[in-house]
Protein backbone atom coordinates (compact mmCIF):
# COMPACT_ATOMS: atom_id res chain seq x y z
CA UNK A 1 0.00 0.00 0.00
CA UNK A 2 1.51 3.33 -0.71
CA UNK A 3 2.82 5.95 1.66
CA UNK A 4 -0.03 8.29 2.50
CA UNK A 5 0.51 12.00 2.69
CA UNK A 6 -0.72 14.70 5.14
CA UNK A 7 0.51 18.39 5.00
CA UNK A 8 -0.94 21.55 7.01
CA UNK A 9 0.48 25.13 6.83
CA UNK A 10 -0.36 27.74 9.59
CA UNK A 11 0.31 31.28 9.53
CA UNK A 12 0.82 32.56 13.94
CA UNK A 13 0.01 36.33 14.33
CA UNK A 14 2.80 37.99 13.33
CA UNK A 15 2.75 36.39 9.64
CA UNK A 16 5.39 33.33 10.30
CA UNK A 17 4.50 30.63 8.19
CA UNK A 18 4.73 26.76 9.39
CA UNK A 19 4.61 23.77 6.90
CA UNK A 20 3.92 20.84 8.57
CA UNK A 21 4.21 17.52 6.12
CA UNK A 22 4.18 13.73 7.17
CA UNK A 23 4.44 10.67 5.19
CA UNK A 24 3.87 6.91 5.90
CA UNK A 25 0.73 5.39 7.79
CA UNK A 26 -1.57 8.04 8.85
CA UNK A 27 -3.48 6.78 12.23
CA UNK A 28 -5.88 9.21 13.53
CA UNK A 29 -3.93 9.50 16.87
CA UNK A 30 -0.70 10.89 14.57
CA UNK A 31 -2.83 12.99 13.15
CA UNK A 32 -4.48 14.14 16.72
CA UNK A 33 -1.00 14.98 17.72
CA UNK A 34 0.16 17.16 14.77
CA UNK A 35 -3.70 19.20 15.29
CA UNK A 36 -2.18 19.74 18.93
CA UNK A 37 1.16 20.99 17.51
CA UNK A 38 -0.57 23.08 14.79
CA UNK A 39 -2.52 24.73 17.76
CA UNK A 40 0.85 25.12 20.25
CA UNK A 41 2.10 27.65 16.41
CA UNK A 42 -0.84 29.26 17.26
CA UNK A 43 -3.03 27.65 14.77
CA UNK A 44 -6.36 28.74 16.61
CA UNK A 45 -5.37 31.77 19.44
CA UNK A 46 -7.41 32.50 22.15
CA UNK A 47 -8.81 35.47 20.65
CA UNK A 48 -10.49 33.76 17.96
CA UNK A 49 -11.46 30.81 20.07
CA UNK A 50 -13.68 33.41 22.56
CA UNK A 51 -14.96 35.47 19.44
CA UNK A 52 -17.46 33.55 19.22
CA UNK A 53 -18.32 33.37 23.07
CA UNK A 54 -18.42 37.16 22.66
CA UNK A 55 -21.32 37.54 20.38
CA UNK A 56 -23.77 34.65 21.80
CA UNK A 57 -26.40 36.26 23.50
CA UNK A 58 -30.01 35.76 24.53
CA UNK A 59 -31.03 35.91 21.03
CA UNK A 60 -28.80 33.30 20.32
CA UNK A 61 -30.03 29.42 21.40
CA UNK A 62 -28.79 27.36 23.78
CA UNK A 63 -28.26 24.94 20.42
CA UNK A 64 -25.67 27.35 19.35
CA UNK A 65 -24.07 28.01 22.52
CA UNK A 66 -23.14 24.21 22.75
CA UNK A 67 -22.13 24.06 19.34
CA UNK A 68 -19.81 27.42 20.02
CA UNK A 69 -18.86 25.60 23.27
CA UNK A 70 -17.98 22.41 21.50
CA UNK A 71 -15.59 24.25 19.15
CA UNK A 72 -13.67 25.99 21.95
CA UNK A 73 -13.11 23.41 24.46
CA UNK A 74 -13.40 19.66 22.57
CA UNK A 75 -12.30 20.46 19.07
CA UNK A 76 -10.57 17.04 18.80
CA UNK A 77 -11.07 15.29 21.83
CA UNK A 78 -14.74 12.77 23.06
CA UNK A 79 -16.31 14.43 25.58
CA UNK A 80 -19.50 13.87 27.87
CA UNK A 81 -22.78 15.76 27.84
CA UNK A 82 -21.67 16.21 31.52
CA UNK A 83 -18.34 17.75 30.64
CA UNK A 84 -20.12 20.20 27.65
CA UNK A 85 -22.86 20.67 30.87
CA UNK A 86 -19.97 22.47 33.34
CA UNK A 87 -18.34 24.05 30.56
CA UNK A 88 -21.97 26.06 29.91
CA UNK A 89 -22.44 26.80 33.61
CA UNK A 90 -19.09 27.85 34.18
CA UNK A 91 -18.83 30.41 30.40
CA UNK A 92 -22.90 31.66 30.40
CA UNK A 93 -22.96 31.82 34.29
CA UNK A 94 -26.73 30.06 33.90
CA UNK A 95 -27.92 26.89 35.07
CA UNK A 96 -28.65 24.08 32.14
CA UNK A 97 -30.22 20.56 32.67
CA UNK A 98 -28.02 17.35 31.93
CA UNK A 99 -31.43 15.90 29.84
CA UNK A 100 -31.16 19.83 28.04
CA UNK A 101 -27.42 19.20 26.43
CA UNK A 102 -27.95 15.32 26.25
CA UNK A 103 -30.98 16.34 23.78
CA UNK A 104 -28.90 18.34 21.95
CA UNK A 105 -25.67 16.16 21.33
CA UNK A 106 -27.96 13.76 19.99
CA UNK A 107 -29.54 15.79 17.44
CA UNK A 108 -26.27 16.92 16.50
CA UNK A 109 -24.77 13.44 16.42
CA UNK A 110 -28.26 12.75 14.32
CA UNK A 111 -27.32 15.13 11.87
CA UNK A 112 -23.75 14.06 11.63
CA UNK A 113 -22.16 16.99 12.91
CA UNK A 114 -20.79 14.93 15.93
CA UNK A 115 -19.73 11.28 16.44
CA UNK A 116 -21.20 9.01 19.48
CA UNK A 117 -19.54 6.12 21.61
CA UNK A 118 -20.37 3.86 24.18
CA UNK A 119 -23.40 2.47 25.99
CA UNK A 120 -26.76 4.69 26.80
CA UNK A 121 -25.58 5.23 30.09
CA UNK A 122 -22.04 6.63 29.34
CA UNK A 123 -22.07 8.14 25.84
CA UNK A 124 -18.98 10.07 24.53
CA UNK A 125 -18.91 12.39 21.55
CA UNK A 126 -16.79 13.67 19.41
CA UNK A 127 -16.74 16.61 16.23
CA UNK A 128 -17.26 14.52 13.11
CA UNK A 129 -13.96 14.11 10.81
CA UNK A 130 -14.61 16.36 7.96
CA UNK A 131 -17.14 18.50 9.03
CA UNK A 132 -16.35 22.04 9.12
CA UNK A 133 -18.76 23.63 11.86
CA UNK A 134 -21.74 26.14 9.99
CA UNK A 135 -21.42 29.73 11.18
CA UNK A 136 -23.43 31.07 14.00
CA UNK A 137 -26.14 34.42 13.33
CA UNK A 138 -24.09 37.15 14.48
CA UNK A 139 -25.68 40.31 15.80
CA UNK A 140 -26.04 43.44 13.83
CA UNK A 141 -25.94 46.55 15.51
Amino acid sequence: MPAKKMRIEVFDSEGNKYSIAFEGQVTRDKALRILDLVELLGGVSNSEANSNINFLSAENSKYDRIRVLIQKYFPVAWFSSKEVQEVYEREFKEPISLSTVATYLLRMANKGLLTKAGTSNRLKYRVAPGIPNPPLKQQIP
